[in-house]
């Protein structure tokens, strides 16, 4: 698992991560967000000892990572892709990185089978598009067979079915009790994959529950009930705790009850029902509420000066 406890990181004057204390446990991916300029990328590098905390500790499986007889074999890392010599060879860049740890040839060309890379394993890394760079970081990251995965935008560059491939991978690793943490900015993605999610902002911890238990905090509650007779329902459903709103002339906003209770209560009394729709919102729509005073870079519609100069 990976754990940060108190973790604070400053540098001169600003403090970029602030006493920040989460957990990414076994058998789950833990989604890590935040604004750009949250410290994301700061946390992740605290915990592979690339960065230093100015105070508290980061830990991999209960050590810091400089602890670890053979860390790649404890923790999988895909930080930078293009972190890899241009005129090295992708087989040749997963050799050398083998070789510090005693791992086999037959595990290079494992990791290199699994990540579709066997057609140009003997091509230079130099010459790849970013997908085919995100598959070797990915490749990289697996060669030791960690327990744990940790992944920085892990599908940025790769087409639909290496986005499939990434969230079936990650998947698999979760099952197989493995500690997964990834950090991603498109929020449709995260919701598909994660189970858990990390959020801060300006360094700080600003959530850290599931994905649904988040998204539920914004939903604002309610079902949207159309029906024929509105009348007739609102008198059916009245009762302790409920509130009936009118949005539309055929359209009621039901607090109180839920979809299953109001569906069944409806067809007892013979209420002609036309839609019955929970009110939710997506994860991006949580994710912006809960960062919107934490957001560093904002921009904003252009001034009426620079419209009118580009008119």
């Amino acid at each position: 698992m990976i754990q940060l406890r108190d973790v604070t990181k400053r540098y001169g004057a600003k403090t970029v991560v602030d006493r920040l204390s989460f957990t990414a446990r076994p058998g789950q991916v833990t989604g890590f967000l935040g604004p750009n300029g949250a410290g994301k990328s700061t946390t992740m590098r605290m915990v592979v000892g690339l960065d230093a905390p100015t105070s508290g500790e980061a830990l991999v499986n209960g050590k810091r990572y400089a602890e670890h007889a053979a860390p790649l074999q404890e923790i999988g890392v895909l930080l930078e892709a293009k972190a890899v010599h241009p005129g090295r060879t992708a087989v040749s860049h997963l050799l050398s990185l083998a070789r510090t740890h005693g791992i086999p040839r037959r595990r290079v060309d494992q990791v290199i089978d699994m990540a579709g890379l066997s057609a140009v394993a003997g091509k230079r890394v130099g010459g790849f598009s970013l997908g085919m760079g995100q598959r070797l970081g990915i490749a990289a990251a697996l060669l030791g067979d960690p327990g744990v995965v940790m992944l920085d935008e892990p599908v940025n560059g790769l087409d639909p079915e290496g986005v499939l491939w990434v969230r079936n991978l990650l998947a698999g690793l979760a099952a197989e009790g493995r500690t997964v943490m990834l950090s991603s900015h498109l929020m449709s993605e995260t919701a598909l994959i994660a189970d858990h999610l990390v959020v801060i902002g300006r360094g700080r911890l600003l959530a850290d529950s599931g994905v649904d238990e988040l998204v539920a905090q914004f939903a604002g509650g309610g079902v949207k009930v159309a029906t024929g007779d509105p009348a007739a329902l609102r008198t059916v459903l009245a009762g302790p705790g409920v509130t009936v709103t009118s949005t539309a002339a055929e359209e009621l906003l039901v607090s109180g009850r839920s979809a299953r209770e109001i569906g069944l209560a409806a067809a007892a009394y013979g209420v002609p029902l036309f839609e019955l729709t929970p009110q939710t919102v997506s994860l991006e729509e949580a994710f912006m509420t809960l960062t919107r005073d934490a957001v560093e870079y904002s921009a904003g519609l252009p001034s009426a000066a620079l419209q009118e100069a580009t008119r």
